[in-house]
């Protein structure tokens, strides 16, 4: 397979549009996602969110919930546990679910209200997730919600739609009604150094912050 038909799945959810697209696209791409997507094209995003969480987590920062979880790439990164993962695909949940690196995993819409009581996560991770067609800031509000005081969160984001959805303006907000601390900016790359292909040089944003 050429890196241009590699790269197709990842043009294709670059330019969805809503959650209903999301399912389709990802009920197709499950089972061969991790191969050609995040093998094929040199994906490091998820163990690099993982290792930043890792990094900086101490044992009160559990349950971690990883935001989008996948097909289960942070999870298997991630050494701090138990972690549970939450996606809007049930077949990328399935693909997970045979990797046995979650507690739980659960489906939910991060663009509504999530199946979840208040205060019950320690931890957040995320990748891939905050992206284009994806989801924006206002997603925040509920896992700001489901997140006990002191819970930590990194949660990457696509540095392009940082921008241009107006993430600062989202989470300075939080920071002045103390919902969350200030706010830790992390930047990295998507995928290996090396990689080939249209958006090899695409760039996160991490954002390290703790429940008020």
């Amino acid at each position: 397979m050429t890196k241009e038909q590699d790269t197709q799945g990842l043009t294709a959810a670059y330019d969805l549009d809503g959650p209903d697209a999301s399912r389709k696209l990802y009920r197709e791409w499950a089972d061969t996602y991790d191969e050609t997507f995040a093998q094929s094209l040199g994906y490091a995003y998820p163990q690099r969110i993982a290792e930043l969480f890792d990094d900086r987590a101490d044992s009160g920062d559990t349950p971690v919930l990883d935001v989008g979880c996948g097909t289960g790439l942070v999870g298997a990164a991630l050494r701090t546990g138990p972690v549970d993962g939450l996606d809007i695909s049930p077949e990328m949940l399935r693909v997970a679910a045979d990797k046995g690196d979650y507690r739980n995993l659960v489906e939910g819409d991060l663009t509504l209200t999530l199946p979840f009581g208040d205060g019950v996560f320690g931890g957040f991770v995320s990748a891939g997730t905050f992206t284009h067609g994806h989801v924006g800031p206002d997603a925040l509000d509920e896992l700001t919600r489901i997140a006990r005081s002191g819970a930590l969160f990194v949660l990457g984001v696509n540095d392009q739609v940082y921008r241009e959805l107006n993430f600062a303006q989202k989470l300075d907000g939080l920071v002045a009604a103390a919902v969350i601390s200030e706010v830790e900016e992390v930047e990295g790359a998507i995928y290996q150094e090396g990689a080939e292909h249209d958006h090899a040089d695409d760039r996160f944003r991490a954002l390290v912050f703790r429940r008020c």
